[in-house]
C-alpha cells in the first residue's frame, strides 16, 4: 500500500512538503487530479500516479498545464473534488482558462496548487505568482511548514465549495522540498462520479453573461474577504511594539531571528497564511499597535506596498520597512542568517553574528557544472547537427534537459524564453536572418506546446530545420509519462501518439527518423535537411538510459576503454563530447567504466579507433 494511504489518524509522520500536500488532498477526498510536471511540484503528481493504481482516484499527465486546468475545470463544475498541480510559470500557461473559470466558479471543491521558485533552482524566471490571485480574485493559502501544507489543502477543498470559487494554494521550492512531522487525519472516500446540472446561462461565458458573473466574482470576493479575517492561518504571535509580517518560508527564519536574538517579548509577529483576499481589519489592529513595522516577504514586496496603502488609508504612522532592510530585496530566495541580521538592524538590536569559519587554508571545491548524463542521446544528437550546421547556424532550444546543450563544448543553445518556444521563435529568426537556424525540441515539450508553433511554421511557409529530441519521458522532472511514452513497461494503459505521424500528417513532407547512436546515418539525415526549401523535421529517437533502466528497457552493453597505445591524445571525446564518464588521468584520456553506458558515441568520433569495449 502506498504510504500515503494508510488510514491512521492521530499518527505522525515524516513527509516531504509536496507529500503533505498529496495527503491532504486525500482526506479531502479528493478524486480527480491533472497536472503538468514542473519543479518544484512533481512529487505532488508523482504520488498521485501511483496512488490512482491502488484506488479509485483519477488521475492524469495532462499535455500542459491549460490542458490540465480545463480538465479539472470540467471534472469540478460536475461537482468531483479536484486539484490541479503545476509549477510557478505553468500558470502563465493556464492563465487564460484561470481568469473566466473565477468567474464561472465550481461546484465541486478545486484546489490549484502552484509552486513558485526564488533563486531560480529548475526555472528560467522567478516570478511571484501572488499576483495571479489578485488579478484573479481568487483566495490564495501559503503554509509555512510540512503541517499546514497537509491542513491547509484539506481545508482548502471546503473553502473552495462554500465560496464556489477555485482556491489557489502558493508553496516555494524551499517548502515544497522540506520534509517535517505531519499529524495525519482521517480519509475520506472517493467519489467517483457526478452529474453536470446544465445551466448555460452560467456556465457559457459569453459577453452577456460575463457581465453577470463578473458582479458575482466580486461579491464572493467580499465573502473570502470576511473568512480571510476569521480563519486560523492568519493569526498574531505576541503582543510587543515591534511588529514583523512574514508568510511562506520566511516566517519561521523571522520565528528563528526572534528567538535566536531573545526579543520575544518585544515582538510581536503578523503570519499571513490565508494572505489573500488581505485581511484589512486584522492587519489594520496589527498595525495601530506597532511602533515599527518589518516586511519580511521573498521576491516582490507585494504585502508591504499593501501594508503601506492601509497604513495611509487609516491615517497610521506607523514606519513600514521591507525590501532595502539589510539584504532583503526583490532577489532570490532569503535564508535565516539574513533574516536574522535584518531583524536586528531594523530594531536597533545588539547582534553578533557568527563567526565564519575559515577556509582560506583549504583547497577550492573542483567545479560541477550541470552535464548532460553519460550515455545521454542528445550529446550524440548535438554532435552530429553541429558537425553539418557549424557554429554560425543560430541554434533556438526549448525548456528540459536538453537545454544543457547551452554549455562548452556543445555551445548549442542560442535562445530560450519558455516551452514551445524554440519553434515559434526559429519561424522569426528563419524570417529575420540570412543564417541557418536549427531548432531544438523535447518529445514531452513539443506535446505541450511545439505544435501549434509548428502548424505556424507549415502554414507560414518558414523555412529551417527542427530536431525533436524524443527519448520516450519527460526526463527532467522524474521520467513522468507524455501522449508519446510507451506505457506498457510502466503496466499503464494509455493511447501513444506518434510523432512521426503527427508532424507528415500537419503537412510536413522532409521528415526523418533517426538513432542518434548512429552517428554516421544520422549525419547524413542532417545533411539533407541543410538545403531543402522549407520545414525539415529530423526525430531523433533514443531512451533516456536513466529511464530505460529504471522501467527494465535498458539494453546492456559493454562500457569501452581507451587503449593507451593507439591513442595519440587528440582529446576530440573530450573537447567535442564532454561526457562526464571520461576524465583525464594526468595527461590522458581514461574511461570511468562504472559511468560508461556502452553508447560507442566516443568510439565513433574518435580518429584513432583508439577507444574500444572493455573485455571483462
Amino acid at each position: 500500500m502506498h504510504k500515503l494511504l494508510i488510514d491512521a489518524p492521530g499518527e505522525e509522520v515524516l513527509l516531504l512538503g509536496n507529500e503533505a500536500i498529496a495527503r491532504g488532498a486525500l482526506e479531502a477526498g479528493v478524486s480527480f487530479a491533472t497536472c503538468y510536471p514542473g519543479t518544484p511540484s512533481s512529487e505532488i503528481p508523482e504520488n498521485f500516479f501511483r496512488i490512482s493504481m491502488e484506488s479509485d482516484l483519477y488521475f492524469e499527465y495532462s499535455t500542459n498545464e491549460k490542458v490540465a486546468l480545463e480538465v479539472g475545470a470540467g471534472a469540478a463544475v460536475a461537482g468531483l473534488r479536484t486539484i490541479v498541480t503545476m509549477k510557478h510559470v505553468g500558470l502563465n500557461v493556464a492563465s487564460d482558462p484561470l481568469m473566466t473559470l473565477a468567474y464561472v466558479g465550481v461546484k465541486g471543491g478545486m484546489v490549484i496548487i502552484n509552486a513558485d521558485d526564488p533563486s531560480l533552482f529548475s526555472s528560467q524566471n522567478e516570478q511571484d505568482n501572488r499576483y495571479y490571485a489578485r488579478l484573479s480574485s481568487l483566495p490564495m493559502l501559503e503554509p509555512t511548514n510540512t503541517q499546514e501544507m497537509k491542513d491547509m489543502t484539506a481545508e482548502a477543498f471546503g473553502l473552495s465549495e462554500e465560496l464556489g470559487l477555485p482556491v489557489i494554494i502558493r508553496t516555494t521550492t524551499r517548502l515544497a522540498h522540506i520534509r517535517g512531522a505531519v499529524r495525519l487525519g482521517e480519509l475520506k472516500p472517493i467519489q467517483t462520479s457526478a452529474h453536470f446540472e446544465k445551466s448555460p446561462f452560467h456556465f457559457v461565458a459569453v459577453p452577456a453573461v460575463a457581465r453577470n458573473l463578473h458582479k458575482l466574482l466580486l461579491e464572493k470576493y467580499d465573502q473570502a474577504s470576511e473568512k480571510s479575517e476569521q480563519g486560523p492561518y492568519n493569526q498574531v504571535i505576541g503582543d510587543g511594539k515591534w511588529g514583523i509580517v512574514a508568510n511562506g518560508a520566511a516566517f519561521n527564519y523571522v520565528k528563528d531571528a526572534v528567538s535566536d536574538l531573545g526579543i520575544g517579548d518585544k515582538v510581536s509577529i503578523l503570519k499571513l497564511g490565508f494572505s489573500w483576499p488581505m485581511p484589512k481589519g486584522l492587519c489594520a489592529d496589527f498595525l495601530k499597535g506597532r511602533d515599527k513595522v518589518l516586511v519580511v516577504e521573498e521576491l516582490e514586496p507585494i504585502n508591504e506596498d499593501a501594508l503601506r496603502a492601509l497604513a495611509q488609508e487609516k491615517g497610521i504612522s506607523a514606519p513600514i520597512q521591507g525590501k532595502g532592510v539589510g539584504a532583503f530585496s526583490r532577489l532570490y530566495e532569503y535564508d535565516p542568517g539574513m533574516v536574522r541580521k535584518a531583524v536586528a538592524g531594523y530594531f536597533d538590536v545588539d547582534y553578533e553574528p557568527s563567526v565564519v569559519v575559515n577556509t582560506s587554508d583549504l583547497p577550492a571545491l573542483p567545479g560541477r557544472p550541470p552535464n548532460l548524463c553519460a550515455g545521454c542521446p542528445h550529446r550524440a544528437t548535438y554532435y552530429a547537427v553541429k558537425q553539418v550546421y557549424g557554429t554560425d547556424t543560430v541554434y533556438p532550444t526549448d525548456i528540459g534537459c536538453y537545454t544543457l546543450g547551452l554549455l562548452p563544448p556543445i555551445s548549442m543553445a542560442d535562445f530560450v524564453i519558455c516551452m514551445g518556444s524554440s519553434v515559434s521563435s526559429g519561424c522569426g529568426f528563419s524570417r529575420a536572418t540570412d543564417q541557418k537556424v536549427v531548432s531544438f525540441i523535447g518529445d514531452s515539450t513539443f506535446f505541450h506546446s511545439g505544435i501549434t508553433g509548428l502548424v505556424n511554421a507549415i502554414h507560414n511557409n518558414h523555412k529551417f530545420t527542427l530536431v525533436i529530441l524524443d527519448n520516450g519521458t519527460t526526463a527532467m522532472t522524474g521520467h513522468q509519462i507524455h501522449p508519446g511514452v510507451d506505457t506498457t513497461p510502466l503496466g499503464v494503459e494509455r493511447t501513444r501518439i506518434s510523432i512521426e505521424n503527427l508532424v507528415r500528417g500537419l503537412g510536413v513532407e522532409d521528415v526523418h527518423v533517426v538513432k542518434p547512436f548512429k552517428l554516421k546515418k544520422t549525419i547524413e539525415a542532417v545533411k539533407a535537411t541543410m538545403e531543402y526549401d522549407g520545414i525539415s523535421v529530423i526525430i531523433s529517437q533514443e531512451l533516456c538510459p536513466l529511464f530505460a533502466k529504471a522501467t527494465g528497457q535498458f539494453k546492456k552493453s559493454k562500457p569501452f576503454y581507451v587503449n593507451q597505445k593507439k591513442c595519440k591524445n587528440h582529446r576530440d571525446c573530450i573537447n567535442l563530447l564532454a561526457c562526464p564518464a571520461m576524465y583525464l588521468d594526468g595527461e590522458q584520456v581514461e574511461i570511468d567504466k562504472n559511468l560508461c553506458v556502452g553508447c560507442s558515441i566516443c568510439a565513433q568520433v574518435c580518429p584513432e579507433n583508439a577507444i574500444l569495449p572493455l573485455k571483462e
